[in-house]
């Protein structure tokens, strides 16, 4: 894991930086000792933002507010990403209506919240050995008591626990 570090003031290694000054005007190419004086005049710190760039790309500001602005930008876009997970629901032969009912209803939820649902057709002993067409059947069933709209990402297949499909939302960007 790669720990990210900041230079600040003396601790800069270039010899030349691009230099932002205090209300975000651009001071321009200066030698690293000038862009430490004027810090040090105005009483802040030169933080170099951009290492990568040329030249570095550095920044008169106080260092905690520094931190806390990089901290609130993490937080913001770690609340923005959304990870989507693979839910699974087992359904089974003799599973009651009112409990496919249920299970419909929690894939309906888990596919609004925009994750993956994998709906497995759970067969076990001489079940495994029972019609095909009837056993897809028995699962399209299932899948057609959600009450959301979804699109089949995996299409019903032969698995080793029995019959799965793969639901995924269909997406609302783009269309109206």
């Amino acid at each position: 894991m790669k720990v990210d570090t900041v230079r600040i003031n003396q601790f800069i290694r270039a010899k030349e930086l691009r230099v932002i000054g205090v209300e975000g005007e651009n001071l321009g190419v200066i030698s690293t000792v000038d862009a430490l004086k004027i810090a040090q005049n105005a009483n802040l710190d030169l933080i170099e933002i951009s290492p990568s760039a040329v030249p570095p790309v550095a920044k008169i500001m106080d260092y905690g507010k520094y931190q806390y602005e990089t901290k609130k930008k993490a937080k913001e876009m770690k609340a923005k990403s959304h990870i989507t997970e693979t839910k699974s629901v087992q359904v089974k032969i003799g599973t009651g209506e009112n409990d496919l009912n249920l299970k419909a209803k929690r894939v309906a939820e888990w596919l609004t919240e925009g994750h993956r649902v994998k709906v497995d057709l759970f067969l076990w002993g001489r079940y495994k050995y029972m019609e095909p067409a009837f056993l897809k059947e028995r699962l399209e069933r299932f899948l057609k008591i959600i009450p959301t709209e979804y699109k089949i990402a995996d299409e019903i297949k032969k698995s080793p626990k029995g019959f799965t499909a793969t639901l995924e939302r269909i997406s609302t960007k783009g269309s109206k």
